[in-house]
């Protein structure tokens, strides 16, 4: 008895769905070209939508920090200097 003999056949299905490249010389360009412009397409759609993402980002985050004081280090003091030559310097 062969034990093999309910088993489903799957070249048949298998084959039904391999894609296979046109043999006209023109449907493989016309293809080819189909398929870059679909890629171009595409990247400059996911550019443009990380652009969009990064720019609702920022704006969320300065709307979140409109109206809060700015946190300062209160050890910190602020000043203006001046270079001094040392030709202006008092002798000793």
């Amino acid at each position: 008895m062969n034990a093999y003999v309910h088993r489903f056949d799957f070249t048949a299905f298998r084959h039904a769905f391999a894609p296979r490249k046109p043999r006209k010389p023109w449907a493989r360009l016309l293809l080819g070209l189909v398929g870059v412009a679909l890629l171009i397409a595409l990247v400059f759609v996911s550019v443009f939508v990380g652009i969009a993402m990064l720019a609702v980002g920022v704006v969320l985050r300065l709307v979140k920090q409109r109206g809060k004081p700015v946190a300062r280090d209160h050890r910190v003091v602020d000043g203006e200097y001046e270079v001094v030559r040392k030709q202006a310097l008092p002798s000793a």
